[in-house]
């Protein structure tokens, strides 16, 4: 069995235990409902950002590369899960909540440009947080509060923005570092 093997069935492991949490819940409280629907979407989607870490963050030797590429990897599922649970901006239903799309879209495409390289990914990561905190101004301006709700709450909208700007702006900070490091490389 090959070293990629052995660590995509580590990764499918991982992902039949966290599934697992919800899973159990449902058995226990009405509250956690989901759906086959839901089981096959989040596991797909944990599985496939550990494959993508698996394929660009591991072909790095550079440990501080490999922790950047990690944390900007879980800034974006924490990102997807929750403002396709519960949304960010009122409810899920929200249509402020498709303006998120924007902070994936520069992800994806700058990562691209750059060819996963630290300086370009810290530029990238960096403009990812900017968008992340344009998002709630803007549908500020659009949806302003009486036409939609801004449950929790227009200040708590924008601190759970910060929380994922943080993240992001983290990782471009740790992107930044490992240019100077040695053994980088993720050729694609």
């Amino acid at each position: 069995m090959t070293v990629v093997t052995k660590r995509l069935i580590r990764w499918a492991g991982f992902v039949a235990c966290v599934l697992m949490i919800p899973f159990i819940a449902m058995q226990f409280s009405d509250e956690v409902k989901w759906s086959l629907t839901d089981f096959i979407l989040m596991g797909t989607l944990i599985f496939s950002f550990g494959v993508v870490f698996e394929l660009i963050g591991r072909k790095s030797k550079n440990t501080l590369y490999r922790i950047a590429f990690g944390l900007g990897l879980v800034g974006a599922f924490l990102l997807f899960w929750v403002n396709g649970a519960v949304g960010i901006i009122g409810n899920e239903g929200q249509d402020a909540n498709l303006l998120y799309v924007a902070v994936f879209a520069v992800g994806l495409i700058g990562s691209l440009i750059s060819g996963f390289k630290p300086k370009g990914m810290s530029n990238t990561l960096y403009t990812a947080a900017v968008v992340q905190m344009l998002v709630p101004i803007i549908a500020l301006i659009v949806w302003p509060p009486p036409a939609i709700s801004w449950s929790p709450g227009i200040l708590r909208v924008f601190l759970l923005n910060a929380f994922f700007a943080s993240l992001f702006a983290a990782s471009a900070i740790l992107f930044r570092r490992s240019v100077n490091e040695e053994n980088f490389i993720p050729q694609l």
